[in-house]
């Protein structure tokens, strides 16, 4: 058998990221998290306003924190919180077909666009106000102005947060995930929404994919119907979102004169593996068959990686972080509810 040296070792740090890791027997930590991400899931069917994933933060947070796992999970934990991550990415793509989207969601575009710009700029200036780190501000606007966990999730490989930043950005999210179930529908029959006007409002505006149906429809089938396709077509635009987050990271590398900069290694190719897959089944490639197993998987290949990420997760660094990062979330969610009402407003689509 033969040892690497110092200079094969920094060699293969160095390579571009693909998706397979470069790791020594990842089982035992990819088990145990795959054990937990099961009992999530189960626990999210039946729960499903909390879901699966949160689930999955949840008890992997649990349980490092309760029992401590030992360095002998460290790799299989690693393993599962980036290229699992990336794989759930890639497999969110066979259950998207773009022509679809785009041929009933084009309207929704202004106002989609406005309410990603509020949510940019609020979590920009907020989160400096409130002396939130850069990472975590990404994170929470990301996740408000995009799809929730599933757009944390696609950012994450590209911006490299702390694990404990991950699972707090999660956290927030869900939080006012369930504020909009509870709220949204309230608030649109008190102010006389219509169904369009209500749906346009639930898929610009509610987070998570789950949370969008379920409020939608809680108002009405037409509602939740358009809520539906609108935040399909906002969840697309996490595409150009993570491109141009990965040319700001490589642009920074470049400025401050990293020498193993490479814009290969900085480059999202899962997002790559993602527009594939999409192609793939808007081309009809996709028996119908097959496309809730693929759904399922794909929904479980993410509550591994979070399970993971939760199982990364310092209990003790997320507490000190306070409740700045839900007052960032709280307004950034404010913003992006507000200025989706704006714009139809000034539209006329109420």
């Amino acid at each position: 058998m033969t040892t690497k040296t110092h200079t094969e070792r920094s060699a293969a740090a160095s390579r571009p990221d693909t998706l397979v890791p470069d790791r020594h027997n990842p089982w035992a930590g990819l088990i145990l998290s795959t054990v937990i991400a099961f009992v999530a899931l189960l626990l999210g069917r039946q729960m499903p306003l909390v879901g699966g994933p949160v689930f999955g933060i949840l008890l992997g947070i649990l349980v490092r924190n309760l029992f401590a796992p030992g360095a002998r999970y460290e790799a299989g934990i690693k393993f599962a919180s980036k290229y699992v991550l990336q794989w759930s990415i890639i497999a969110l793509g066979f259950g998207l077909s773009l022509s679809q989207v785009a041929h009933t969601g084009l309207e929704s575009l202004a106002v989609t666009a406005v309410t990603i710009t509020a949510a940019g700029l609020s979590a920009w200036g907020l989160g400096r106000l409130l002396g939130v780190g850069d990472k975590l501000k990404l994170l929470i606007g990301v996740g408000t102005a995009i799809c929730g966990g599933s757009a944390i999730a696609a950012v994450t490989p590209i911006v490299k947060p702390d694990d404990h930043e991950t699972a707090f950005a999660i956290s927030t999210i869900f939080l006012f995930n369930i504020a909009a179930v509870l709220l949204f529908p309230v608030l649109g029959h008190v102010l006389h929404l219509s169904d369009l006007g209500f749906g346009m409002w639930a898929g610009t505006a509610i987070n998570d994919t789950s949370s969008v149906v379920a409020a939608g429809y809680s108002y009405s089938k037409a509602a939740g119907d358009y809520a539906t396709i609108v935040k399909l077509t906002r969840a697309t635009l996490i595409i150009p979102i993570c491109l141009t987050l990965a040319a700001i990271v490589a642009y920074r590398a470049k400025r401050s004169g990293a020498g193993n900069f490479s814009l290969a290694r900085i480059f999202p190719w899962f997002i790559l593996g993602f527009l594939i897959a999409s192609g793939v089944r808007t081309a009809g490639l996709v028996p119908s068959a097959l496309q809730p197993w693929i759904h399922d998987a794909a929904e479980f290949l993410i509550i591994v990686a979070l399970t993971a990420i939760g199982l990364s997760s310092n209990l003790r660094r997320m507490a000190s972080t306070g409740v700045r990062p839900i007052l960032l979330g709280l307004g950034v969610w404010a913003a992006v509810s507000v200025s989706s009402l704006a714009v139809q407003l000034v539209m006329g689509q109420l």
